[in-house]
C-alpha cells in the first residue's frame, strides 16, 4: 500500500536525520558538543536527529562543517530540500481542474530535450489518444471527487501537447511493459484507436518505443512504478495519492540507471509491432 504523502514526507527527513546524525556520531561528538561547534544549543542537534526540525540549506552547511564533512554539504543539501518539497498532493494539483494540470505539465515539458518514460500499467500520457486519455482522466475525476468533471477537456488538453513529439530537437525514450497493451481503460474501440496510434507514434524520428515482453525471462528489474525523467535533472514519480518531484541528483542518476536496464529488456521496432498488433488481436476476440 502506497504511504500517504505526509507520511512518505516524513519518513525522506527522517532519512536526512539519520545521515546528519551518523556524521555526528563518526566524528566522536556529543550532542551538546555538537551545537556548540554549530553556534546552537544541543536541543536544536537534538530536533533536527529526530526528524522534528527540518535543517536549513545553511543548517546542513554548519553541521558538515562541525563533523569534519565538509564534501558531503551539497548532497545532503539537495537530499533535505528534496524531502520538504518533493510531494505534492493531488487535490492540491487539481483544485482548479484537471485540465489546468495538463498545462502545467505541459510547460515542464517544454522546458525538457530528453524525455525518459516507463510505465508498466498505462499508455504514457504522450503517446495516449483522446478515448484513451478520457478513459483515464474520468477515472482520476472519480477518485479526486471533483466538483466539475472536465476530463473531455482535459484529455483534448493532454493530445494538444503531444504534438511535441514531432519536434525534431527533442528525444524521447519510452519504454512499456506488455501488460499494459491489454489493460481496458476505455472501451473496445477506445483501446482499438490506442493500439493502433501506437504502431504509427511509434516510428517518429524523435521516439524510440521499446516494449517489454510479459515472457521476458532473467529480468534485470522487476517492474516498477511509473516515472519520468526530464533531461538528467528532475525524476516525477506517480503514486496513488502524490506525484514525487525528485531533484536529488543521486536519486536521479538510479533511475537513469534502473530506466537502461528496463530499456534493455525491451524489444523494438518490428518486434514490438508484433506485440501490439497481438493485443489488437486480443481486442477483436473479446469483441467477438
Amino acid at each position: 500500500m502506497a504511504q500517504s504523502p505526509s507520511s512518505s514526507a516524513q519518513a525522506a527527513r527522517e532519512a536526512v536525520a539519520a545521515r546528519l546524525r551518523d556524521l555526528r556520531r563518526t566524528a566522536g561528538l556529543t550532542v551538546a558538543e555538537h551545537g556548540k561547534r554549530c553556534g546552537w544549543s544541543g536541543g536544536k542537534t537534538s530536533r533536527i536527529e529526530n526528524g522534528i526540525t527540518a535543517p536549513s540549506a545553511r543548517d546542513v552547511r554548519l553541521w558538515c562543517e562541525a563533523t569534519g564533512a565538509a564534501e558531503r554539504a551539497d548532497d545532503l543539501v539537495a537530499m533535505s530540500v528534496n524531502a520538504e518539497t518533493m510531494y505534492t498532493e493531488w487535490r492540491q494539483r487539481s483544485r482548479a481542474g484537471l485540465t489546468e494540470s495538463q498545462a502545467a505539465a505541459g510547460r515542464l515539458f517544454k522546458e525538457s530535450r530528453l524525455f525518459r518514460v516507463y510505465s508498466a500499467t498505462l499508455v504514457p500520457g504522450l503517446l495516449q489518444t483522446v478515448g484513451y486519455a478520457a478513459g483515464i482522466l474520468r477515472i482520476v475525476a472519480e477518485m479526486r471527487d471533483l466538483e466539475v468533471d472536465d476530463s473531455p477537456e482535459a484529455a483534448r488538453a493532454r493530445i494538444e501537447r503531444s504534438k511535441i513529439l514531432h519536434e525534431q530537437q527533442r528525444r524521447f525514450l519510452f519504454v512499456i511493459e506488455e501488460a499494459a497493451l491489454y489493460y481496458q481503460l476505455g472501451d473496445t474501440t477506445a483501446m482499438a484507436a490506442q493500439l493502433g496510434h501506437l504502431l504509427t507514434a511509434g516510428a517518429l524520428p524523435s521516439v524510440s518505443l521499446g516494449i517489454i515482453p510479459a515472457a521476458t525471462t532473467g529480468r534485470c528489474q522487476w517492474p516498477r512504478e511509473t516515472f519520468h525523467v526530464y533531461d538528467d535533472r528532475l525524476v516525477s514519480v506517480e503514486l496513488v495519492t502524490a506525484r514525487v518531484r525528485i531533484r536529488q541528483q543521486s536519486e536521479i542518476d538510479a533511475y537513469v540507471q534502473a530506466f537502461a536496464q528496463l530499456r534493455s529488456m525491451a524489444v523494438y521496432g518490428a518486434d514490438a509491432r508484433a506485440l501490439i498488433t497481438r493485443a489488437i488481436g486480443a481486442l477483436d476476440q473479446v469483441g467477438a
